[in-house]
């Protein structure tokens, strides 16, 4: 069971980033994959998620606007495109992955059963 993150790195205030995780080896369907981050000394914050059948997103208000998220069905793969980053976007983002996700409990981390190891993205100038 894996889900492997990648495009992290750095990048400038107001630029854009991209992230992907991909999926393999899973012994359940996935409905629902999504991304949170943390930053250091601060918890765990949702992103957004997507549902895999319905293509339903879930956004961290906050966000909505700056970040999208995306699916590829084919790829398995699930992609986070942020834009008009600030410094305080930097973080580790998880990737993560559900077998079903109530649409009132996406936001909460228990609601996943897969995690992946994350991917740092830090913005600076």
């Amino acid at each position: 069971v894996q889900l492997v993150e990648s495009g992290g790195g750095s990048v400038q205030p107001g630029g854009s980033r991209t992230l992907s995780c991909a999926a393999s080896g899973f012994a359940f369907s996935i409905e629902a994959m999504g991304w949170f981050r943390q930053a250091p000394g601060t918890e765990r914050e949702f992103v957004a998620a997507i549902s895999w059948s319905r293509g339903t997103t879930y956004y961290t208000e906050s966000l909505k606007g700056r970040f999208i998220i995306s699916k590829d069905d084919a790829k398995g793969t699930v992609y986070l495109h942020m834009n008009r980053l600030r410094p305080d976007d930097s973080a580790v983002y998880y990737c993560v992955a559900a077998r079903e996700l109530h649409s009132d409990l996406y936001a909460l981390g228990d609601s996943y059963d897969a995690w992946g190891q994350g991917t740092r993205v830090t913005v600076s100038s």
